[in-house]
């Protein structure tokens, strides 16, 4: 009894298609991945590398790409000394974004037990948001440091201690298991019912889908 219902739970057939689609979507995101990821790495280095000064109190003066690395170049709004020092950080988009890959493979195999597509959108704003977040507190860190030496900021031990450990725990923990937080939100969102709008767009295939074959049925009445 246990065999059969472990098979009913789990039959081959799903298995192996779960399989096919994993291994091959994640042939093809790599692929692709390799072409676009200095892009994404660089718009989304933009976008965090602005935030970041926002919140410092600099300025974002030049963003360059070479190959792997984008490197973003910062200076102080607030002149508290003579000279003025440029920051240059290093942002490596492998550092960062290294399983995007895997974790649109994890994605593409959740494909058919997933009721609501709109799941697929918010998981992709999840895995944007955590790149963001990486590269937001690690230019953060790095900025703190640089303009608490160079005397443009006053030390504190509560905003050090806040960049080191929010950066330390996406670069340790969030990141490195990025796959599997996206595959595990992607499980308990498996049964989500879908939206009515989902729902009114499925219902209009199946009527579509019906009505050539009553035409035929009619056609051959009248016949």
């Amino acid at each position: 009894m246990e065999t059969q219902s472990q098979k009913k739970l789990l039959p081959k057939g799903v298995i192996l298609k779960v399989g096919l689609i994993f291994v091959i979507s994640f042939c093809v995101f790599l692929a692709g991945w390799l072409v676009v990821k200095g892009y994404y790495g660089e718009a989304i280095t933009t976008v965090s590398s602005y935030a970041a000064a926002a919140v410092k109190n600099a300025q974002v003066v030049d963003i360059t790409r070479d190959k792997d690395v984008i490197q973003v170049g910062f200076i102080p709004k607030t002149f508290g000394v003579a000279q003025v020092y440029k920051t240059s950080i290093d942002v490596p988009v492998s550092n960062y974004a290294f399983n995007v890959p895997l974790t649109l493979a994890i994605m593409a195999a959740f494909f058919p037990f997933l009721r609501s597509r709109r799941v697929y959108i918010e998981a992709i704003v999840i895995l944007v948001f955590v790149h963001f977040l990486f590269i937001f507190t690690l230019e953060g860190e790095r900025l703190t440091g640089v303009f608490v030496s160079q005397g443009y900021e006053k030390e504190s031990t509560l905003s050090n201690i806040f960049w080191q450990f929010s950066w330390g725990f996406l670069d340790n923990m969030v990141v490195r298991f990025e796959p599997f937080l996206i595959g595990a939100y992607l499980f308990f969102s498996r049964n989500r019912v879908p939206t009515a709008k989902q729902q009114r767009t499925k219902e209009k295939k199946g009527i579509n889908r019906q009505r050539p074959g009553k035409s035929k049925g009619k056609k051959s009445r009248k016949k």
